[in-house]
């Protein structure tokens, strides 16, 4: 059902205008209020066995997914497993690279989740790390700072439902190159001043809060700025960088899975919180009725219409949340400064658990020049 469509489906119900709004609220509820907990990306897979070193789980299309993945389960239980050792008709087993908390038995229900670091850039990585703020417009945001060598900072923006745990794996290669990094957060994070009307905006205010992290590493010291985003926090970036008066400033972007087609992005949504057709559409609507988005504004972001740097774009074509087809249109209109890598199989913001090793040497030859 196409965006206009579904203006007309809402018209018509309006005999039951109760309900439709009931509906359309309840399905736009997570897209506005993200809960920044990813416990829930994918499962349950169960685990068949155990044995030196490995794991074997049912066989899905999520325990066959290639690359390094956490598995969780319960409260608080995290494993991180690799490449897949065998599999057969009954299972998949798996190399084990380490249990963090809990206890696997045959038996449990786990779920394959992005999240192989665990705390902050000192307990995950060994690396030494500052807790600073940066004061935004609504007040002070938690934000880690690392220190390097060179005079061109990276300001790194998770996504919607991630925390600052999204940007850890990217940290050891920024570190190898000499970058110093500040990961921050924005309105709504845990630790972070709330918006006024307690929503999230899909990046349409959001984008404020990164102009106040590149201004905090101007003010610290860095000659230029490399904004990296994931998901919604790419698009967060891709609006700082068209938007504001430090745009000067920003000498590179790089967005991993940025969300350019914002309707259908947020049908999407709707879909994966259990709504399908008609209350998907509504819950889409929704979402842009109670947080204000402008499609207009998003559809020059996605045309590129004011990208004047140059732009690594990393996507997966099977990203089920942000549509890979509208970052390859952004490619195809501004050859002159995106670039665009596909990652398959990386689902939406999870490129780098997919191809670890292929992510980090992009990563290096793209940021490498900006050293």
């Amino acid at each position: 059902m196409r965006w206009g469509i579904a203006a007309t489906v809402a018209a018509a119900a309006v005999g039951t205008g109760a309900a439709v709004l009931l509906i359309g609220r309840k399905a736009s509820e997570r897209m506005v209020r993200p809960t920044g907990d990813a416990r829930d990306w994918t499962g349950p897979v169960v685990v068949r066995g155990l044995g030196a070193g490995q794991v074997a789980f049912t066989r899905t299309a999520v325990s066959e997914r290639p690359g390094r993945w956490a598995v969780e389960w319960g409260e608080d239980g995290h494993a991180v497993v690799e490449e897949v050792l065998r599999r057969d008709d009954q299972g998949v087993t798996r190399r084990l690279v380490r249990a963090d908390r809990g206890t696997l038995t045959p038996g449990t229900e786990v779920r394959f989740t992005p999240r192989v670091h665990l705390g902050d850039p000192a307990s995950a990585l060994g690396l030494p790390f500052a807790e600073t703020a940066v004061e935004g417009e609504l007040g002070a945001m938690p934000a880690w700072r690392l220190d390097g060598k060179r005079g061109t900072w990276v300001v790194l923006v998770h996504g919607p439902d991630a925390d600052r745990g999204q940007v850890l794996p990217v940290l050891p290669e920024l570190r190898r190159l000499g970058l110093p990094a500040l990961a921050v957060t924005y309105r709504g994070d845990a630790g972070a001043p709330p918006s006024p009307d307690g929503l999230g905006h899909f990046g349409e205010t959001e984008w404020r809060d990164v102009e106040a992290a590149v201004r905090t590493a101007l003010e610290g010291g860095a000659g230029r700025v490399v904004l990296y985003g994931w998901s919604l926090g790419a698009t967060m970036a891709l609006h700082t960088a068209a938007r504001s008066d430090l745009a000067s400033s920003i000498s590179s972007l790089v967005l991993d899975s940025p969300v350019l087609d914002w309707p259908a992005t947020a049908r999407r949504g709707a879909a994966r919180s259990g709504f399908r057709g008609a209350s998907a559409e509504l819950g889409a609507l929704a979402a842009q009725g109670r947080t204000g988005v402008d499609l207009a504004d998003f559809a020059r972001l996605a045309e590129g219409t004011d990208l004047r740097v140059p732009t690594l774009v990393l996507h997966g074509p099977d990203d089920p949340v942000a549509p890979f087809a509208a970052a390859r249109r952004l490619a195809d209109r501004r050859p002159d400064v995106v670039n665009l890598q596909a990652f398959p199989g990386g689902d939406h913001a999870a490129l780098w658990n997919t191809a670890p090793d292929r992510y980090a040497e992009t990563l290096r030859r793209w940021l490498t020049p900006f050293c």
